[in-house]
């Protein structure tokens, strides 16, 4: 099993890093030969710069940026993790209507953009070998449990990791294992939505 990675995205997704500064413990992860390595045609962001720093650097995830700022989630996701981020891109942005979109920037929907933000949000630092294991364990599922406080399944369709959120809508990983400086980041094609 692999993860499909789209050459031309760069996995950063300040998006859901929220309240992950509370999570500060590192489980172990395993590593398998079933994964290969991310892309690597690609400018990756340099292991030093948090997860904020790797998506500010990078075009395709300034509307994930734009929503960690308005919903005063930068400090918190620049804090030490470590934290999975599944990162939605600006594509996947663009998939919510224009008005949803507009709504949840505006002050008094805060708490709600906070929460959607940290349903992406997974504590520890899972890499993609790591994901594939569990999958695997797990009889070809995997449950993972956000910041938020939602949970995730993720499974593999068609060779290619997707995610499944409480409503029952699925996104795929496009590009795995962007390392930054508290944690790891996995770009994925739709924004995931808690209850």
């Amino acid at each position: 099993m692999k993860f499909t990675r789209t050459r031309t995205l760069t996995a950063v997704s300040a998006v859901a890093l929220l309240g992950l500064a509370a999570c500060n413990s590192e489980p172990a992860t395993p590593e398998t030969d079933a994964m290969e390595p991310a892309a690597t045609d690609m400018t990756t962001p340099a292991a030093d710069g948090t997860i904020v720093t790797v998506a500010q650097g990078n075009s395709d995830f300034s509307t994930l940026v734009s929503a960690v700022q308005a919903a005063d989630l930068v400090e918190t996701l620049n804090g030490p993790g470590p934290f999975t981020v599944f990162a939605p891109t600006n594509a996947a942005f663009d998939k919510i209507p224009a008005e949803t979109r507009t709504s949840l920037m505006e002050p008094a929907q805060k708490e709600d953009l906070s929460g959607i933000l940290t349903y992406h949000v997974v504590p520890g630092r899972v890499d993609a070998a790591a994901l594939t294991q569990q999958i695997e364990q797990g009889g070809g599922s995997a449950t993972l449990t956000t910041v938020q406080g939602g949970t995730l399944t993720a499974t593999v369709v068609d060779g290619t990791v997707t995610l499944t959120d409480a409503a029952g809508n699925t996104s795929k990983v496009v590009m795995t294992d962007v390392a930054a400086s508290n944690g790891v980041i996995h770009a994925i094609d739709t924004v995931v939505m808690p209850n």
